[in-house]
């Protein structure tokens, strides 16, 4: 895996180390003793205090990579092997939440937004004094300002009106992450994200530096259920192409040796998304519709249901290449548990909705959980499909795949419309698409809305990093001959 931080590293290691733990069946007996040898005695944390906070960093970090988080803590007592218990003994999993914020790593963030530095020259204008809404500006002896942080609301004023540029914004990375400001501080100074306002696309989780974020896993479920002989059939995401380092059949293979019956490509699912949309488009556009925007994107129609529902006619009502291929999945095996794997977050809430998807995995899970079994890709079994989906299908995986797609099926039809392109939901694309639903009207018939730039290969939880997975999912996008160009 290509790390682009440690806080990627720490989430790593730390859920191979449990899924070590849970293959020798030696979870609940050795978890307690697991933070205590991630940091011994005369280590040097980073960022900590002390070892002993590292410590319970790494104790509450277990929480949710269990299917937990800080709300099942009733006693600060308990041991982390009754937290394993739990976890490997529930029916079903019961958690509400998608995300859960480590209140201790959470505590090492700034508390304050604006700050004066020491270019403050003192001047006679006193601009920031005098601005003040507040009259939370105080001053030195030298004369140099200073800010009264029980009484600055942090409005920036001051910020905007010295002619030095001597105050500074310091801001909450995850709060700068957020495109729909869905995360902010609570009275305790840890940050509490609200559901009702989260589209679940996961920037605050990758923009903390303390790694205080996690997405609430239900990879010991699934692990369970496989140890006990349940039939599990996993869907995989075509972002997949561009995750490890070796051919498409090993990793499928690994797949196998983890314990899954089966494994069904979701681009199979995107094919039935391709032709029930394009068919979708032309009879909006007949009907004098403006514009259609896709669905497949999961934090595109929580943006859509929570923060812009009049946008909602416009959205097409084609289901998500995951609806179909559980469906397909569902079909062949029907008396499986189906598994979605991928690199979204916000399928955590997807599948809620859709009673055929039982459990999710992302790659970045999926790549712990072959570290933590020692599964070597280039080692395993080549697993190949029988199906075989067209390029364009697995082209899903990046941005603009979704309108090339539909354009490559409707063929020569495809030349009378104009399509457009949204990815990366952040605060810009989000007044684009308000002013979309406003108007009723927009640049393009056919719009594309992806919440990550760059397309699903470029997720919240993947396994490689940006820049190779992009580069490895269009070289073996290019050599797939099979196209809607060449199928009957």
């Amino acid at each position: 895996m290509a790390f682009t931080n440690n806080v990627m590293i720490v989430r790593h290691k730390l859920l191979a180390d449990l899924v070590r733990l849970w293959k020798k069946d030696e979870l609940i007996d050795k978890i307690d003793r697991l933070p205590i040898e991630l940091s011994p005695k005369k280590s040097k944390p980073l960022g900590r205090c002390c070892v002993h906070k590292e410590r319970a960093v790494w104790k509450y970090k277990c929480l949710p990579l269990m299917g937990l988080d800080m709300t099942d803590e009733h006693d600060e007592l308990t041991n982390l092997s009754e937290y394993a218990r739990q976890a490997l003994e529930r029916e079903e999993c019961t958690k509400e939440n998608i995300f859960c914020v480590i209140d201790e790593a959470c505590s090492s963030c700034v508390q304050i937004n604006y700050e004066i530095t020491n270019l403050c020259r003192g001047c006679v204008a006193r601009s920031c004094y005098m601005n003040c809404p507040k009259d939370a500006i105080r001053f030195k002896k030298n004369g140099q300002a200073m800010i009264d942080h029980d009484t600055c609301v942090s409005c920036g004023i001051c910020h905007r009106s010295c002619p030095y540029h001597a105050i500074v914004y310091i801001p909450v990375p995850c709060e700068e992450a957020c495109p729909v400001k869905a995360i902010s501080k609570d009275e305790n100074g840890i940050e509490h994200i609200n559901e009702d306002k989260c589209i679940y696309c996961g920037k605050c989780m990758n923009a903390c530096p303390f790694g205080a974020i996690f997405e609430v896993s239900q990879a010991f479920d699934i692990l369970q259920r496989i140890r006990k002989g349940e039939k599990m059939v996993a869907i995989v995401a075509p972002s997949i192409l561009g995750q490890f380092k070796t051919s498409i059949e090993h990793v499928y293979g690994a797949f196998r040796e983890i314990g899954f019956a089966d494994v069904i490509e979701v681009a199979q699912g995107a094919m039935d998304t391709t032709s029930n949309e394009a068919h979708e488009l032309l009879e909006k556009l007949e009907e004098g519709q403006a514009f259609m925007t896709t669905s497949c994107c999961p934090s595109y129609i929580e943006l859509v249901e929570k923060h812009i529902p009049e946008l909602k006619p416009y959205v097409s009502a084609t289901g998500s290449p995951m609806y179909y291929a559980a469906r397909i999945a569902k079909a062949k095996h029907p008396d499986a548990r189906i598994v979605f794997v991928g690199p979204c977050v916000a399928k955590r809430k997807e599948i809620r909705r859709d009673e055929a998807v039982d459990f999710i995995l992302t790659f970045e899970e999926i790549g712990s959980i072959l570290d933590g079994m020692d599964i070597q890709l280039e080692q395993t079994q080549p697993f190949s499909l029988v199906y075989t989906s067209v390029r364009e299908a697995h082209g899903f995986a990046q941005a603009g795949g979704v309108m090339g797609a539909v354009k490559a099926y409707l063929k020569e039809e495809a030349d009378k419309i104009n399509a457009l392109q949204v990815s990366d939901i952040n605060k810009k694309n989000i007044a684009l698409l308000r002013a979309c639903a406003k108007t009723g009207k927009a640049a393009g018939q056919f719009i594309e809305v992806m919440a990550c730039e760059g397309g699903c290969i470029t997720g919240p939880s993947t396994h490689n990093d940006i820049v190779s997975g992009r580069r490895q999912l269009v070289q073996d996008l290019l050599k797939r001959k099979e196209t809607y160009e060449n199928r009957s």
